[in-house]
C-alpha cells in the first residue's frame, strides 16, 4: 500500500464492519455495516456513504478506489447502516461487493450533496432506475405524514427490483429498456395530472435522463428549478460517475 493509501485510510476513512450480506435480487445486494461513529452522526436522509473499495489495490487507479452509495436506511441506536448495491453494471463496485462477506473491514467517509429530503411541497413525484432506488426509497420514508406521493421506478428486469426496509413498495415498478425518454414522459404527464398543492419531482440514475427530465420539467411544464432535484448515478459512456 502507497503512501499516500496510507494518510487516506488512517486520516481521513472512518472505519467499519460488515456484519451482513443479503441478496435482494440477481442484480441487488443488500450490505449492513456497523460502526460506533454511527451513533453519532447528524444524518439526514439523502446523504451518501463514500467507500474505500479499492484501498490497498495497486493496479487501479485513485479515481477508481473510492465510490459512492446511498445510505439506504440508519439505525443510530445501535450503530448499524444498510447500502443497496447493484451489481448490473459489472464495474469496479459490483466486483467488490461480489466478494466482500461478513466480517470484513470496510474504509468510508460521509458524502452530504444536495440531494436531500426535502419537505416544503405537498406532492412528490420520484423518477428513477434500480440504481436510485434505494435513495429514493429513504427520501419518502422520511417526508412527513400526509405527503401525497407517486413513483415511476423502471428496469430491463421488474425481478431485480426490490421492496422498501419495511417490505413496503411505495412505488409503481415499469419493465423498460434503458433511456426510455417516450416512455417515462407519457408516464409523467399522468402522474402529474393527479399531484396536488406545491409539486416536487426527484430525478436519479441514468445521467441521460436526468438530463431530458430536468428539460423537460423546467422548459416544458414550467416548473422551477426548487421544484425539480435531479442527481445523476452513472453513465453509460463514463467510468466512476458517482
Amino acid at each position: 500500500m502507497g503512501i499516500i493509501e496510507n494518510i487516506i485510510k488512517k486520516v481521513v476513512l472512518q472505519e467499519a464492519l460488515i456484519v451482513d450480506k443479503t441478496k435482494l435480487s440477481e442484480a441487488v445486494y443488500k450490505i449492513r455495516l456497523k460502526s460506533d461513529t454511527f451513533t453519532k452522526v447528524d444524518f439526514v436522509p439523502g446523504y451518501f456513504l463514500r467507500l474505500g473499495i479499492g484501498i490497498g489495490k495497486e493496479d487501479l487507479s485513485m479515481k477508481d478506489k473510492i465510490r459512492s452509495y446511498s445510505v439506504w436506511d440508519l439505525n443510530i441506536k445501535e450503530g448499524f447502516l444498510d447500502l443497496a448495491i447493484a451489481t448490473h453494471s459489472k464495474g469496479i463496485g459490483a466486483q467488490w461487493v461480489e466478494k466482500r462477506q461478513p466480517g470484513d473491514q470496510v474504509y468510508f467517509k460521509w458524502k452530504k450533496g444536495k440531494f436531500l429530503v426535502d419537505h416544503s411541497a405537498d406532492s412528490y413525484l420520484m423518477v428513477g432506475d434500480l440504481s436510485a432506488l434505494s435513495h429514493l426509497y429513504v427520501i419518502q420514508r422520511n417526508l412527513e405524514k400526509g405527503k401525497q406521493i407517486e413513483g415511476i421506478i423502471y428496469s430491463s428486469n421488474k425481478k431485480e427490483m426490490f421492496s422498501d426496509t419495511d417490505k413496503s413498495k411505495p412505488f409503481g415498478f415499469y419493465e423498460m429498456p434503458l433511456n426510455p425518454q417516450k416512455e417515462i414522459i407519457a408516464l409523467i404527464k399522468e402522474k402529474v395530472e393527479k399531484m396536488e398543492g406545491k409539486k416536487m419531482v426527484y430525478i436519479a440514475g441514468d445521467s441521460r435522463i436526468c438530463v431530458q427530465l430536468n428539460n423537460f420539467f423546467r422548459k416544458e411544464l414550467g416548473w422551477d428549478s426548487n421544484q425539480v432535484k435531479t442527481k445523476p448515478f452513472w453513465n453509460p459512456q463514463k467510468k466512476g460517475l458517482e
